[in-house]
């Protein structure tokens, strides 16, 4: 497995059969935390609208009300792809995997349509020609998550059908949505795609290849609409 590999394809582990049958004999469950946001337990006891649960971590017994506990996907699911595919799609089991899949160095997930990044704020080796030719023209199912795999139907959408296409690219301020990362200037475009940055305040407009960087002039707004236009001679 190469450098680039191991932040694209990861290491899902689907086929531990101990974690499987760890997760069919016991009740596993989300319940909410105040220092970690959820933690994982099992469920021991049920007594009315009341559980008491078994903190996986620490072993301790407490008690939660029962609209307060979200269930817990099988192994099988461990650092999936498309959070659409979960069998149990609630807030504890997203974060879960959005936390498990950048800990191993996979930034990118989709959810739905949708393609949520997190940003590394460090570098990482999957943004050269190589990768970039690894996406053209490929569906966006056979190939890991990335934001190549987005332009790249983006711009085939725009070819088929020829329609003008947008890419809303959207987070807090300082989440990197301008400047993800700075090895991506020199990156060529990946499909002959101008991207348009129009900031909402109507104040700066600047054109940026492919995924490549641009410099929001005092960042006015976070937010911005990546318009794809063709450039093709």
């Amino acid at each position: 497995m190469s450098d680039a590999d191991k932040f694209l394809y990861g290491d899902r582990g689907i086929n531990n059969p101990l974690a499987q049958a760890d997760w069919a004999t016991k009740k596993l469950v989300w319940i909410p935390s105040e220092k970690l946001g959820f933690e994982a337990g099992s469920v021991k006891e049920e007594h009315g609208d009341e559980c008491v649960v078994e903190l996986t971590d620490s072993g301790r017994k407490v008690k939660v009300n029962k609209d307060d506990i979200q269930k817990m996907n099988p192994p099988k699911f461990n650092k999936v792809e498309d959070m659409a595919e979960l069998t149990c799609l609630n807030e504890a089991s997203v974060l879960h995997n959005l936390k498990e899949r950048y800990y191993s160095g996979l930034i990118y997930t989709y959810s739905g349509l949708f393609c949520v990044v997190v940003n590394p704020y460090k570098y990482l080796p999957i943004y050269t020609e190589d990768i970039v030719n690894m996406y053209k023209g490929k569906k966006r199912h056979e190939m890991p998550p990335h934001i190549y795999a987005i332009t790249d139907t983006a711009y085939r959408s725009m070819m088929q059908d020829r329609e003008d296409q947008s890419i809303l690219c959207t987070g807090e301020s300082g989440a990197g949505k301008n400047r993800k990362y700075q090895e991506s200037h020199s990156v060529s475009c990946p499909c002959c795609l101008v991207f348009q940055i129009q900031e909402r305040s109507g104040q700066c407009s600047f054109v940026t290849w492919g995924t490549g960087e641009t410099a929001a002039a005092g960042k006015p707004h976070p937010g911005g609409l990546w318009q794809c236009e063709d450039c093709q001679e």
